[in-house]
């Protein structure tokens, strides 16, 4: 199989900020608690002009134009979700008749919660040596406000919405290394179609243990099989959920906390949007660039976990 880099990024925050502070007018809580315990102290929730579609639309169309590309050069189209309006059709149907793409490519969605993006990264590549186009477009998308229990003070807090993408392009060569895998569970659950709106429920200390488990095991996994070591990667970007899971790991593999970008602090944690919406800002920082070699790892509800280590490309 040929491999796929990274050509461009492109991402979307929901209009309306929600402090620490705004929350603890509707839950018993406060900032102390919230951002020692997390590392969260904003998040983003959708206005009433917005949804997780039109996220996904400004994230995809700024990664588009990132790329330089034009849309009828794109050869599928993955959207990873977990808060779609509709069971059917799929956020990526609807994604792609926004934006104007071919009828004649593969378009689906991937639920992996936390790991979507990662997931849909490895769907996008195996389509495209399926299908021998050269293009693929990848979104990470939540809408996970219209999903919490505002009653819960232990999940309310930690959610927000947002939109990342990537274009990805089919290279001959390159770097590119996966490993993915799940082991099955509840401890994070939203429930299915019903005449109740489902909510998110999460066990948070099994979920800090494993997430403190499959960080290192796809660093490690992605390492050995690349031959590769930390001091090669430009950045590891993580996903999103809690600082205090992030450290952790970073003290356990005693690697360089500089090269684990962290933005919770801004959005919190939104699921499948997380990953590509940090590897947006730091391309918009300058950290990251055509040619840096950046891992991308995932953890979340299946339990799933994610990584792909590759590199980033040029505009076409």
């Amino acid at each position: 199989m040929k491999n796929i880099e990274i050509i461009g990024c492109g991402m979307a925050k929901a209009g309306k900020v929600v402090s620490n502070d705004d929350l603890s007018k509707i839950v018993e809580t406060n900032d102390e608690w919230i951002s020692t315990r997390t590392g969260i102290r904003n998040r983003r929730f959708c206005t009433e002009d917005e949804d997780a579609y039109t996220l996904a639309f400004d994230a995809a169309d700024n990664a588009i134009e990132d790329a330089g590309i034009d849309k009828a050069d794109i050869g599928c189209l993955i959207c990873a979700t977990i808060s779609g309006e509709y069971i059917t059709p799929s956020m990526a149907c609807v994604i792609q008749k926004r934006l104007g793409l071919r009828e004649d490519i593969p378009v689906l969605d991937v639920n992996a919660a936390c790991s979507g993006f990662i997931y849909a990264i490895e769907v996008a590549r195996g389509l495209l040596n399926g299908n021998g186009e050269k293009y693929g477009l990848v979104i990470g998308c939540e809408q996970l406000s219209k999903l919490l229990d505002m009653t819960d003070r232990s999940t309310c807090v930690l959610f927000g919405d947002g939109a990342g993408a990537a274009i990805v392009k089919l290279t001959e060569g390159g770097l590119y290394e996966s490993f993915l895998g799940a082991r099955g569970g509840y401890e994070i659950t939203v429930e299915g179609a019903g005449p109740v709106r489902s909510k998110i429920s999460m066990e948070g200390q099994e979920v800090f243990k494993f997430a403190t488990f499959a960080i290192p095991k796809c660093v490690n996994a992605l390492f050995e099989k690349s031959k590769l070591t930390i001091e090669d990667v430009d950045q590891i970007v993580c996903h999103q959920a809690n600082e205090r899971i992030i450290d952790h790991c970073v003290r356990k593999m005693k690697a360089d906390p500089s090269k684990f970008y962290k933005n919770m602090d801004k959005y919190g944690n939104t699921s499948a949007a997380s990953v590509p919406m940090a590897l947006c800002e730091l391309k918009q920082m300058g950290k990251v660039q055509a040619g840096s070699k950046v891992m991308l790892v995932g953890f979340g509800g299946g339990l799933t976990w994610a990584g792909v280590l590759l590199r980033l490309g040029d505009r076409s």
